[in-house]
């Protein structure tokens, strides 16, 4: 198998299980893995017995440390870049990396797996052959209101992470923009208590009003011409 200076590691979106054994044979096998969060990269590690050097990569300390990682590069040291959970390079700053090491022509590869927004593409029901990945929603109200009606006047499936603590407020904005529109909210996905709810806004806003929200959580809207 060809050797790379560099690799993004893709890792469980939440059932540790769901790791694959080129993932494993490769954080193993490189000098240096760098992760968002070392404690829960570590938990993962320490499940599968990998005891690679690990080192923080986050946003806070991006262009701090990279010049470093990028001189460790040239010099031979072998490396992996892995997120909380999921494929790296999406909605974290992985990207960030990726523009250094191609400005450096430093080659690097994706070890695929997991990522939440395709499993939750699948388990919406929502049409999935056409889509657009939004991120993260705003957490400021006017940015996400227009946030939302750019969304909202797609044709296509949009899908948008967001936070548990913010998910009511952000259920509110959409029915007050787009009104009572065809939604889904995925919640947990691949662990044990995993729930996907879909139906109008209205019907989530009242499911969720009564309930403790916890949970990385995946929205997706439905495009105003979605197949039915």
């Amino acid at each position: 198998m060809r050797v790379f200076q560099f690799y993004f590691v893709s890792t469980p979106i939440g059932n540790l299980g769901d790791f694959s054994e080129r993932a494993i044979d490769t954080l193993r096998d490189v000098d240096i893995v760098l992760a968002e969060d070392k404690r829960k990269t570590g938990i993962l590690l320490s499940r599968y017995n990998i005891k690679t050097k690990l080192l923080p990569y986050h946003d806070h300390n991006k262009n701090r440390v990279t010049p470093g990682i990028i001189a460790e590069l040239k010099e031979g040291t072998r490396m992996a870049l892995v997120t909380d959970g999921g494929t790296p390079v999406v909605s974290d700053p992985g990207f960030y990396l990726v523009r250094e090491l191609i400005k450096n022509d430093i080659e690097f590869t994706v070890v695929p797996g997991p990522t939440a927004l395709i499993s939750a593409l699948v388990l919406s029901g929502l049409p999935p052959d056409r889509f657009t990945f939004f991120g993260y929603m705003p957490k400021k109200n006017g940015k996400k209101e227009e946030f939302i009606k750019q969304a909202g006047e797609r044709k296509e499936t949009s899908i948008f992470f967001e936070s548990p603590y913010r998910l009511l407020k952000t259920l509110e904005s959409i029915k007050k923009v787009l009104g009572d529109r065809e939604i889904v909210v995925a919640r947990e996905l691949t662990k044990r208590f995993e729930d996907v709810q879909r139906g109008q806004v209205s019907e989530l806003l009242e499911y969720f009003s009564t309930r403790g929200i916890k949970g990385e959580i995946t929205l997706l809207i439905k495009g105003v011409d979605g197949k039915k």
